[in-house]
């Protein structure tokens, strides 16, 4: 037929580059090019993220959720200033004292996976209409325990007390033990001359608050709450208006005399309180209890977990107090190999 045509064909002896190819599906792109083409395209927005988690793990930050991998079992919660004086200006060596002891509470608590909170002290702005400046520790303990609801303990430390032997944590210190590094009575040790006895207590029940005593009394610039609905009970007592109306133009030391008072005649409040030595988290420099200077009790041993200086804005010198036990700390953790520090 004259219209007639073949189609074309190949052999085995053509050249096998001219072979057609068999049909092929695209590859899918692997997960990581994916993922790089979505933080090409979303730069800002993967910034944005990763900036918001690294505040949130690595900074203190305010108005920033952190987040936590566990619920700290002791929180540690010291009152600074940060925001400046409330009655006067802070003066330079005022600034190195709470950065200084910021500084080392802040490593303490690192090292031991314990939580801090600082409370800044301007707030105390807030109980000046009733003169009621030294009673915020009741108070602060109150907003920390709602703060940290599943943390068991909780450790006020004053601006002006240094902690030590930052390698030795509360646990292997006394916690784990407090049934026989602790005195529930006065019998041996009675600085004020409470009743030794009343009626009523029981001193099996357990120790939910731990404080120490020096020459002047029940001490509370360091001392340990366990939560509880006792340590509710007491902390509610202790903040009533009532009891501070009557009271506060009698009691010289505020809230420490609140606290005396409540123990001597409530027996419910005294089963539960249990004292360390006062050299045990709480130890003195020379100057403070002066009247006791030759009391081995009171004042700081080379290896003594905390020193308080107490009192020592009243006429002695905090700054270089601070500076002094900085360096004593630095020499008694000096590694033999840190020839030249």
């Amino acid at each position: 037929m004259s219209g007639s045509f073949s189609l074309p064909y190949t052999t085995d002896l053509e050249d096998s580059s001219h072979q057609v190819k068999p049909f092929e599906p695209p590859k899918k792109s692997s997960f990581e090019d994916t993922t790089l083409r979505f933080i090409i395209k979303y730069k800002k927005v993967v910034l944005l993220i990763i900036t918001f988690v690294c505040l949130s793990l690595f900074t203190n930050v305010p108005f920033i959720p952190h987040f936590k991998s566990s619920t700290p079992k002791i929180v540690i919660i010291l009152a600074a200033n940060e925001g400046g004086g409330v009655l006067k200006w802070k003066s330079p060596q005022e600034w190195s004292v709470e950065r200084s002891s910021i500084a080392n509470k802040k490593y303490y608590a690192k090292q031991h996976g314990y939580g801090l909170t600082i409370k800044d002290m301007t707030i105390k702005k807030r109980y000046s209409h009733e003169w009621r400046e030294s009673w915020e520790k009741v108070d602060i303990l109150k907003q920390t325990m709602r703060q940290f609801p599943q943390t068991e303990w909780f450790w006020w430390l004053d601006l002006h007390t240094y902690i030590m032997e930052p390698q030795i944590s509360l646990e292997a210190h006394f916690l784990n033990n407090l049934d026989n590094v602790t005195y529930r009575t006065l019998d041996n040790f009675n600085p004020l001359g409470l009743p030794t006895d009343i009626p009523y207590v029981d001193y099996s029940s357990p120790i939910d608050m731990i404080i120490t005593q020096d020459c002047g009394g029940f001490n509370l610039g360091s001392f340990l709450m366990r939560r509880s609905q006792w340590s509710e009970m007491l902390l509610d007592i202790w903040w009533d208006p009532a009891m501070y109306e009557q009271m506060h133009m009698q009691w010289e030391h505020k809230e420490q005399d609140a606290l005396e008072t409540l123990y001597t005649t409530q027996p419910w409040i005294r089963e539960r309180v249990a004292f360390l030595p006062l050299r045990t988290i709480n130890a003195f420099p020379p100057g403070a209890c002066a009247e006791q200077a030759d009391d081995p009790r009171y004042f700081f041993k080379d290896h003594d977990f905390v020193v308080n200086m107490a009192g020592c804005e009243w006429g002695r010198d905090c700054w270089g107090e601070m500076e002094s036990y900085k360096a004593l700390s630095r020499k008694l953790h000096k590694r033999w190999w840190k020839f030249w520090q």
